[in-house]
């Protein structure tokens, strides 16, 4: 399991928002902003699987179930 997966979404999302911020500084080299820009899709999948997750919860008790 990715190191990713492991965060709770508000772990993950404070740090994709921290590494949102590092790269719109621009002070980093290429080979950083490319490692950087991975670990940030691989943090905005995990956010948008806990909130896939969560959306499904809401609609199984919204049809009672």
């Amino acid at each position: 399991m990715a190191e990713e997966q492991q965060l709770s979404f508000e772990e993950a999302y404070r740090e994709l928002e921290a590494t949102v911020h590092k790269l719109e500084e621009g002070s980093l080299t290429l080979e950083e902003s490319l490692a950087l820009y991975e670990r940030g899709m691989r943090l905005a999948r995990r956010c948008q699987a806990a909130l896939d997750a969560a959306e499904m919860q809401v609609e199984q008790m919204a049809d009672g179930g």
